[in-house]
């Protein structure tokens, strides 16, 4: 077992079970035309509708804590279930306004959209102390932003499988890194319009991929940062995977689960690497050059 100085006593790894309530804005942020197609509309209502509720209960019946991410565009629209939300103890944290990739927006409109969604939170009388970019595109300016307005942690990057801090002139902000392979968009996504994936995997064999992801972060002292929306893991056999799942963590014994907020608060003043958000520098003409410069957002 790892004996990694992050983890609390006792513990070889750490999980957080976080959940992006992405609702409409999942498919709006890639195309607005979607506003015209109620089929995909209504697949992404169902997240808050239907997978939302059946995954707090689920929640509640093993008696362990999550963090659900927030578009503030979705939280604006649904006050009553980011209070239920947080009301059943669990965290609610900052997801953009638009889920809108960071990447593809300059950095006063990043800014822009975020302090669009701060205020949708204070509105609700919320508290949010964490971040995670659209898509996890965060952008070189969005550390500072977030270290700018007070929240403690992000979970967008991926330069490591366990916490890090991040430099920024606004004080060092924690990272809680997700992946892609703990993500249950590149197992379950399936949207002609717009096209979203191509993907409807047996959740056996995705409860089989987790539970080995949960016993080999236990060897090498990892954070098992689970990233999955109520609009794929709330459909039935899918929720009763993660519930599987949760209970293999819970059996594990050592494997405590925490809030991304508590996580962030109990490191603290734990040391952590430290990294740089710098863009690298290019010699010019030595890599192909496809990307436009970021848009302008209309936010």
């Amino acid at each position: 077992m790892s004996t990694s100085s992050w983890l609390p006593d006792g513990a070889s790894a750490v999980a957080c079970l976080t959940f992006d309530v992405d609702a409409e804005a999942g498919i709006l942020s890639a195309d607005a035309a979607a506003a015209d197609h109620a089929m995909a509309i209504s697949h992404q209502r169902f997240g808050p509708e239907v997978g939302v509720p059946r995954i707090l209960d689920i929640l509640a019946a093993l008696d362990v804590p999550a963090t659900f991410f927030f578009p503030g565009w979705v939280a604006e629209r649904r006050p009553a279930l980011v209070e239920r939300i947080a009301g059943a103890g669990h965290e609610i944290a900052h997801h953009s306004y638009s889920h809108v990739p960071a990447s593809s927006m300059s950095p006063q409109a990043e800014r822009r959209d975020f302090e669009r969604a701060m205020a949708v939170f204070d509105d609700i009388g919320v508290p949010v102390h964490g971040h995670r970019a659209g898509l996890w595109e965060a952008s070189w300016s969005t550390p500072e932003i977030i270290a700018e307005h007070g929240l403690t942690y992000d979970s967008s990057l991926m330069a490591g499988d366990s916490p890090y801090r991040v430099r920024t002139t606004h004080g060092p902000v924690i990272e809680l890194p997700p992946h892609w392979s703990l993500d249950d968009w590149e197992q379950y996504a399936f949207l002609p319009f717009p096209r979203i994936e191509h993907t409807i995997k047996n959740p056996a064999d995705v409860l089989s991929t987790w539970t080995a992801e949960v016993d080999a972060m236990r060897r090498f002292g990892s954070l098992f940062m689970l990233t999955n929306h109520p609009f794929l893991t709330g459909r039935p056999a899918r929720a009763v995977a993660f519930e599987r799942l949760v209970e293999h963590i819970l059996d594990a014994g050592d494997v405590p689960v925490m809030t991304c907020h508590e996580l962030a608060g109990r490191l603290a003043s734990v040391e952590l690497p430290e990294h740089d958000h710098v863009r690298p520098e290019l010699e010019p003409g030595v890599f192909p050059s496809r990307a436009g410069r970021p848009a302008e957002s209309a936010l």
